[in-house]
């Protein structure tokens, strides 16, 4: 068994877009540092928080850019261990986890998925996209409980697809040839569509949106993030598939655009989704963010469309064998 290509360490910092990333994160932390010895005095609890939020991020950084930038392998376990830390969350916040048979057949799904993504094996990963919701809906009716049983099966469902299916798919992009470079791209620009959002809306005053959903979100910055986040993922999308179809512009702008609207769409998922539960964070594990949900929320719609997109476009990847390790043992 070859696993060279998962295990590959070579080139893991020339790639022109993950310098970009890496410089463009640590001064975003220089900023913020920065901003918050100067605001010590004057907005001492301002200050503050921008230190935790900023100290966290170093953190989230080092955590997500190591292993992303390391080897395919790592990348692929990340997303997967991230997914499952998602789902957590989630399945605490709603209840799910009082369902053990529903919550454990979602959390082996996304177990599946991730070795889906190790095995590079895309007749899996769409075997999975009906046979773990089926199992969901079918097994649950095994338990003779049909008090909750449409909640728990749309709950269940409803999580697969978001953690599994949705962050999955940024495992499944390490099967790209410049894995190292679109990955970045997609996770820089999800993140830092929160940042352009906060920041325009803060800058320009405007109506709310959507004031029941997300309360602090402003129609400017709504649209300034668009208007910021698309021309910088198109260029980073360009820099990414060089040499490739997708590398010309129209394509480039489609998943750029794609990316900036995704990105605050996920964000409003989840933010539905703790209005309709009444609560602030979907977890505490991050000081100053609040949960990994609520840091990787961007990321849910916006990877399966940008893997899809690609798929399209250029057809399933060539440069990981298909069937990387299932093809020792099945015929």
């Amino acid at each position: 068994m070859d696993l060279s290509p998962l295990t590959d360490t070579s080139g893991a910092l020339t790639h022109p877009v993950v310098r970009v990333v890496a410089v463009a994160a640590g001064s975003g932390i220089v900023v913020g540092l920065l901003a918050s010895v100067v605001l010590a005095k004057r907005r001492p609890a301002l200050a503050r928080d921008i230190r935790i939020r900023t100290l966290t991020w170093i953190a989230l950084a080092l955590i997500t850019l190591i292993p992303v930038v390391a080897t395919r392998l790592s990348a692929i376990l990340l997303f997967g261990v991230l997914s499952l830390l998602c789902y957590r969350e989630f399945a605490r916040a709603t209840g799910l986890f009082r369902w053990r048979l529903v919550s454990a057949i979602v959390a082996l799904g996304i177990v599946l998925v991730t070795a889906a993504n190790l095995d590079h094996n895309p007749g899996a990963l769409t075997l999975l996209t009906a046979v773990v919701p089926v199992s969901i809906i079918a097994l649950s009716v095994l338990q003779d409980t049909p008090t909750g049983y449409i909640q728990r099966c749309a709950l269940g469902v409803s999580a697969f697809f978001l953690f599994g299916m949705g962050m999955g798919r940024l495992g499944a992009m390490a099967a790209q040839p410049d894995y190292r470079a679109l990955l970045c791209t997609v996770i820089f620009c999800c993140q830092l569509s929160d940042v352009a959002a906060y920041c325009c809306g803060k800058s320009i005053r405007s109506r709310h949106l959507f004031p029941s959903t997300s309360p602090n979100k402003t129609l400017a910055g709504h649209a300034g993030a668009l208007l910021v986040i698309t021309p910088i993922a198109a260029v980073l999308y360009h820099l990414s598939f060089r040499g490739t179809p997708l590398q010309a512009w129209h394509h480039c702008l489609i998943l750029g655009l794609l990316t900036a609207a995704l990105a605050q769409l996920g964000d409003l998922v989840i933010s539905s989704v703790k209005r309709d539960l009444g609560i602030k964070d979907m977890g505490g594990d991050l000081p100053g963010h609040g949960g990994v949900l609520d840091r990787c929320n961007s990321l849910l719609l916006a990877a399966p469309a940008v893997y899809h997109y690609i798929t399209c476009v250029s057809g399933p990847s060539t440069a990981v064998p298909v069937r990387l390790l299932s093809s020792t043992i099945l015929p």
